[in-house]
C-alpha cells in the first residue's frame, strides 16, 4: 500500500486508479490471507485487472467478511465474469458489487448470475456502461428472485436492455426495499414504461427514480402514472430529456404535486413543460420539501416563468435552482425577486444562456447588498453575450459579498468573443475578498497582455489557488 502512495487500512483495500499490473494483482491475492478482517476492496479504473481476477478469487475465502467489491473500469473478460460467480459462494457476506463501465459484460451476465443462490445479501448492484443485452436483462430478472435486500439498482446507459424491461418489471416486486432505481439511457419505449409503473405499486420505499434520457417513453406517460403517484416516500425524480407530450404534461401534473416527499425534480430538455398550457410548475408550491429544480432548456415563456416564480415562493428549502437555456428568464429575472429574498438555503443558481441583459446583473447586485442569496456556492452567468460592459462592471463592484461562492462562469458562447472591459479590474479587486472562490470561467473574453499577466500572478500575489478557464 506504501508502495501505491495508499494509506494501509485493515478493513479496507483501495487501490482506486493505481496503474496496476498483472503482477500488482497477483501480489495483492497472496496478501488476502493476512488480511482476515478485510470488509471492502476497490480495484476500480485498472484495466490490468482484467484476465487476472481468477488469481485473487481463489483466494477470497481468506476474507468471508468482505462486504463491498468495487470492480469499475477493469476490462473484465468472461473468464473474469465466471470467476466472480463462483466468489458468491465464499463470500457470503457480499452486500454491494460494482461492475460499471466493462463493456465485456454484455451478453455475458448469465455467467454471474446463475451462481447466485437464495438468500443472498447484495443490496447495491451497479451495472453501468456495460453493453448489456436484452438476454442479459432476463438473467438480470431471474435474479431478483434471490436478493430480496436489493436497495439500488443501477442499469444506466445499457441502451439495449430496454427490450426485456417489461420482463425485469414483472420481477421488481420480489424486491420490495429497492430504494434507488435507475434505468438512465436505458433505450425504454412506452410498453416498458408501463411494466415498470405497475411494479411500482410493489416499491413503497423507492427514494430515487431516474428514467431519464429515454426518449421514446414520450406519450406514454398518460397511460403509465397510475402508481407514481403512491411513492410517498420518493425524493428524486429525474425525467430529462424524456420527450414528453402536451399529454404527458397534464397527467404529469397531476402526478407530481402528490409525491409529498420530493426533494429533487429534473425535468430539464423536455420543451413541452414550458409551452404546454399545463399547470405542473405553479403546483410544485405542494412540494414544499423541494432542495433542487432543474428545468433548463425547457421552452419556458413568460407565463410558464411567471408561475414558477410564484410556486419558488412556497419553497423555503431550495437550494439548487436551474433555468438554464430558458431565453424568456432575460430581462425578467425580477419575477424571481420575491423567491430569492426567501430562499436562504439557496446554494447554486444556473442561469447559463438565459438572455440575460444588464438589469438582471443589477437586480443579483441588489439581493447581494441587502444580505440575500448568502449562502450561494456557484453561479452560472455563461453565455449570456447580451450583457454590456455596464452591466458586467456594476455586478463585479458587488460580488465581493458573495462570501461563500466557490465558482463563477462569465464565458461567452462558443461562437463568439470580446474584449474584456473596464470590468475586469473590477473583477480582479473583488477576487481578493472572496475566501472560497476557486473557479472562475471566462472562456472567449479576449484578455490582453497586461490583463493575461495580471491573471496569471494573481494566484502568487494573493496566496490562492484559483483555476481561471480562459
Amino acid at each position: 500500500m506504501q508502495k501505491l502512495g495508499k494509506k494501509p487500512n485493515s478493513k479496507n483495500l483501495d487501490l482506486n486508479n493505481c496503474a496496476l499490473s498483472a503482477a500488482d494483482v497477483t501480489e495483492l491475492a497472496s496478501l488476502l490471507p493476512f488480511l482476515p478482517e478485510l470488509e471492502e476492496i476497490n480495484l476500480s479504473w485498472n484495466g490490468c485487472v482484467g484476465g487476472t481476477l481468477k488469481a485473487l478469487i481463489v483466494h477470497l475465502h481468506y476474507v468471508n467478511l468482505l462486504k463491498v467489491l468495487r470492480l469499475n473500469n477493469c476490462r473484465l473478460t468472461a473468464e473474469d465474469v465466471t470467476s466472480l460467480g463462483e466468489a458468491f459462494e465464499i463470500v457470503p457476506q457480499l452486500e454491494e458489487l460494482d461492475l460499471s463501465w466493462n463493456s465485456n459484460i454484455g451478453g455475458k451476465l448469465s455467467l454471474l448470475t446463475k451462481k447466485l443462490r437464495k438468500g443472498c445479501k447484495i443490496k447495491l448492484l451497479k451495472i453501468t456502461d456495460c453493453n448489456l443485452t436484452a438476454k442479459d436483462g432476463e438473467s438480470l430478472a431471474e435474479i431478483l428472485n434471490v436478493i430480496p435486500n436489493l436497495e439500488v439498482l443501477d442499469l444506466s446507459i445499457n441502451k439495449h436492455i430496454g427490450c426485456s424491461m417489461k420482463v425485469i418489471a414483472q420481477d421488481l416486486k420480489n424486491v420490495p426495499g429497492l430504494k434507488e432505481l435507475n434505468l438512465h439511457m436505458c433505450g425504454l419505449k412506452q410498453d416498458s414504461l408501463q411494466g415498470l409503473d405497475t411494479a411500482l405499486q410493489h416499491l413503497a420505499e423507492l427514494r430515487k427514480l431516474d428514467i431519464s434520457c429515454n426518449k421514446e417513453i414520450g406519450g406514454g406517460f398518460k397511460d403509465s402514472t397510475a402508481h407514481l403517484a403512491s411513492l410517498k416516500n420518493l425524493e428524486v425524480l429525474d425525467l430529462h430529456q424524456c420527450c414528453v407530450t402536451e399529454e404527458d404534461m397534464t397527467v404529469l401534473s397531476q402526478v407530481i404535486p402528490l409525491l409529498s416527499s420530493l426533494q429533487e425534480l429534473n425535468l430539464s430538455s423536455n420543451k413541452n413543460v414550458g409551452v404546454s398550457s399545463n399547470p405542473l410548475l405553479g403546483r410544485l408550491r405542494f412540494l414544499p420539501k423541494l432542495k433542487s429544480v432543474a428545468i433548463s432548456n425547457c421552452c419556458l415563456h413568460e407565463e410558464s416563468f411567471s408561475s414558477l416564480a410564484e410556486a419558488a415562493l412556497h419553497l423555503p428549502e431550495l437550494e439548487i435552482l436551474d433555468l438554464s437555456w430558458n431565453k424568456c428568464v432575460g430581462g425578467n429575472l425580477k419575477l424571481l425577486w420575491g423567491a430569492l429574498k426567501l430562499a436562504t438555503e439557496i446554494q447554486v443558481l444556473r442561469l447559463s444562456s438565459c438572455n440575460l441583459v444588464a438589469e438582471d446583473l443589477a437586480l443579483l447586485t441588489l439581493l447581494m447588498q441587502d444580505g440575500h442569496l448568502a449562502r450561494l456556492r456557484k453561479l452560472d452567468l455563461s453565455y449570456n453575450n447580451n450583457i454590456s460592459d455596464e452591466g458586467w462592471v456594476v455586478f463585479c463592484q458587488g460580488l465581493a459579498v458573495f462570501k461563500e461562492l466557490s465558482e463563477l462562469d462569465v464565458s461567452l458562447r462558443p461562437s463568439s468573443c470580446r474584449d474584456c472591459g473596464t470590468w475586469f479590474s473590477e473583477l480582479l479587486a473583488a477576487l481578493t475578498k472572496l475566501p472560497a472562490l476557486a473557479e472562475l470561467g471566462m472562456q472567449r473574453w479576449v484578455l490582453s497582455e497586461s490583463q493575461r499577466k495580471r491573471l496569471e500572478n494573481f494566484n502568487q500575489d494573493n496566496k490562492r489557488n484559483i483555476r481561471f478557464d480562459c
